[in-house]
């Protein structure tokens, strides 16, 4: 009997948790449609602290958290929360750390500012992704990131994890959508974000950090790219599509899940 494909989605937002947008409803419809098409999925999304645990029916997943993360020489502990979409059949993960996402606000502050350690808070989210899905002893076969909050994904599995068995066969596919930031990260980020297997080589022709490098960052080492919302940068689009990897036009509410599901298939064959 052939064994179901698995699909890992981490998302940056997805919807009833965060006000609907063109990624948290893909968030929220992507993944149960594509366990409706036959595979396996499991779903990941950082718990900001604007998410009501309560209402949402959030607890902590005890033989999951645990664990320290060491960003920038200082210990962070992951915590893993769990919530049902009852409607949809499916689990959404959640990544929380005290440090990073217990402020109510999202990216910015009250004051309109982006926060300054945004850089950190991307890579914690990464790794502790990566991290809670070799603990679940599940390998994906597809790895589907939705907004640059996933931009360090494809880099960790292509080049640090690259020979774990957990991701040895994985293909990642990287969604770009119309959440530009405006900073640009400290020069320390890379320093932060290094793993065994990183090179320098991997990321010097994409320094300063802003939203576009870093997005061409994630294209660099995934396998294939959707455009997964209209108005998305057009330097970015344009840089995906001269990439020469597989490429998705943006699909509209009737279409998705199906060019998508083709899209993964395909990508499989390669």
């Amino acid at each position: 009997m052939k064994q179901k494909t698995k699909v890992l989605f981490i998302s940056q937002e997805i919807t009833p948790y965060l006000p609907e947008t063109p990624m948290s409803k893909k968030g929220r419809f992507l993944p149960q449609g594509i366990q409706e098409k036959g595979k396996e999925i499991r779903t990941f999304m950082p718990r900001f602290g604007c998410i009501n645990e309560r209402r949402n029916q959030l607890h902590e997943v005890i033989r999951l958290s645990g664990m320290n993360l060491i960003i920038d020489d200082t210990d962070h502990p992951l915590i893993i929360k769990v919530a049902s979409i009852q409607a949809a059949r499916m689990q959404v993960y959640f990544i929380d750390n005290e440090d990073y996402f217990h402020r109510k606000q999202i990216f910015t502050g009250k004051d309109g500012k982006e926060f300054k350690d945004n850089d950190e808070r991307a890579i914690f989210f990464a790794r502790g992704v990566l991290e809670t899905t070799k603990k679940l002893r599940w390998a994906p076969d597809i790895i589907h990131c939705h907004g640059w909050f996933t931009g360090l994904v494809p880099l960790y599995i292509k080049k640090a994890m690259n020979e774990d068995p957990h991701f040895i066969k994985s293909k990642l596919v990287y969604s770009i959508y119309n959440d530009d930031f405006n900073s640009t990260f400290p020069d320390t980020f890379p320093d932060k974000f290094m793993m065994d297997g990183i090179e320098k080589n991997d990321y010097t022709e994409l320094s300063p950090f802003n939203y576009e490098n870093l997005s061409k960052l994630a294209i660099n080492f995934s396998d294939g790219i959707i455009e997964g919302a209209p108005d998305t940068n057009q330097n970015v689009i344009d840089y995906a599509k001269s990439s020469g990897k597989p490429f998705l036009n943006f699909q509209d509410e009737e279409t998705y899940i199906d060019a998508y599901n083709s899209f993964y298939d395909d990508l499989m064959n390669k």
